[in-house]
């Protein structure tokens, strides 16, 4: 009996001796090991939070959140499978290209009263680097729901934002897709395009408020056709140079010069500054007038927005008016 129970408490005291060790294999700290050897660590699933860097430093943002307001970047929510709480707007103003998706969804002026952000109970807010136009400040709404604010680089381009928006909600892979989707229908449309038009040139105005706002080759819409599609732009779109933020109308004499082969107007239904270039024979006399190759496109909110669904909508629109 002596025997036996020798016997028994030692294999009781190997056991434990057993169990500390895998607990204890069990319980590394896969970041730390990470660190060691120079990697990111890698956000599984299971992970309740992640650290990424923003305008405001680094911050922690907890993950896979469910009410999400990130107000006028909805394009990129919707890309990656995922509704906003509520949807940027100026008044009765939204942004069109995207309400086939949002049309159901409520609005949020688009300067943030926190009472109007507190009332959709978000739980998570991200907003762009300048935060001028917001009421409250990064504490009050860090207040209300945590709160990733998007460095300059992230705000003007779509494709990192599509990556940080991924990583913050968890949809790393559907970020990735939509993006190779996309690039593959960039390629598909840049051969479309040499067949249907080749070497000619397009130009792309803005009619709004009587005024003329040719698009600069770098701005909107015209960076997709121009640098992603391979179209070519007339000498005058050339001489404008690269965007500046505030845009520049041009006179009706200036438009003048505009030798483009192809010229889209766009400006909504009854826009009088269409029927100011009708009657004008200085625009009487560009080519595109002269060879009825000049389209006017009263739903065009993609052209004048970023994001992978503008950018989308905008190649669909350009090829369906040129085959027309």
């Amino acid at each position: 009996m002596n025997t036996l129970f020798k016997n028994k408490f030692s294999f009781f005291i190997i056991f434990i001796m057993i169990f500390f060790i895998i607990a204890g294999c069990g319980n590394t700290d896969p970041q730390r090991e990470s660190e060691k050897s120079g990697d990111k660590a890698p956000v599984e699933e299971n992970n309740k939070e992640i650290t990424l860097d923003s305008e405001m430093g680094e911050v922690t943002i907890p993950l896979n959140a469910k009410k999400v307001l990130a107000p006028f970047h909805e394009d990129a929510l919707l890309s990656i499978g995922v509704t906003p709480v509520a949807k940027w707007a100026i008044g009765t103003r939204v942004q069109d290209h995207l309400e086939d998706q949002l049309q159901d969804v409520p609005k949020i002026e688009w300067t943030l009263p926190l009472e109007q952000v507190l009332s959709y109970q978000p739980d998570l807010i991200i907003l762009e680097n300048t935060m001028d136009s917001y009421e409250g400040t990064y504490e009050d709404y860090q207040k209300i729901a945590p709160t990733y604010v998007m460095d300059e680089e992230t705000v003007g381009d779509w494709r990192k934002q599509l990556d940080v928006f991924g990583q913050l909600l968890g949809k790393e892979d559907a970020a990735k897709q939509a993006v190779n989707d996309y690039e593959k229908k960039v390629a598909e449309a840049k051969t479309e395009v040499q067949d249907t038009i080749g070497d000619e040139t397009v130009a792309a105005i803005w009619v709004i408020g009587g005024k003329y706002f040719v698009f600069e080759k770098d701005r909107h819409s015209a960076k997709v056709l121009y640098s992603e599609l391979g179209v070519h732009y007339p000498q005058l779109v050339d001489e404008l140079g690269e965007a500046k933020p505030q845009w520049e109308p041009l006179s009706l004499e200036k438009l003048s010069e505009l030798d483009a082969d192809h010229v889209f107007l766009l400006a909504t239904e009854g826009e009088e500054g269409i029927d100011v270039l009708e009657n004008s024979k200085v625009w009487n006399s560009i080519p595109a007038v002269k060879n009825d190759q000049v389209y006017v496109l009263n739903a065009a909110d993609s052209w004048t927005n970023k994001g992978l669904i503008a950018s989308t909508k905008t190649i669909d629109t350009f090829l369906e008016t040129l085959k027309k």
